[in-house]
């Protein structure tokens, strides 16, 4: 029979704006207590309209997607510590 368990993880974002940029910071925190941190960044346009939630929406997903590949390469390079191998991430 199998186990099961239940994880929860927490991801931060914070966003600091001026009129035309906007950066992003994620965290999550592992419950092994290690932290994996990322940023992103939109920019607009001078011709466009201000519309701080886009900003937000883009450089927030420019920072989950580099936690992501963060957190793949922890992933691997602990398999490839115990195994002795090299792994090859599959990308998303």
């Amino acid at each position: 029979m199998t186990t099961q368990t239940t994880v929860g993880w927490h991801v931060e974002l914070e966003f600091e704006e001026d009129d035309l940029h906007t950066k992003s910071a994620a965290l999550v925190r592992l419950p092994d207590g290690s932290e994996v941190r990322a940023h992103g960044h939109a920019s607009r346009h001078h011709t466009d309209e201000n519309q701080p939630r886009v900003g937000e929406e883009i450089a927030g997903a420019r920072a989950l997607n580099e936690l992501a590949m963060l957190l793949l390469t922890k992933a691997h390079d602990e398999i490839d510590a115990v195994t002795g191998r090299t792994s090859h991430p599959i990308h998303v």
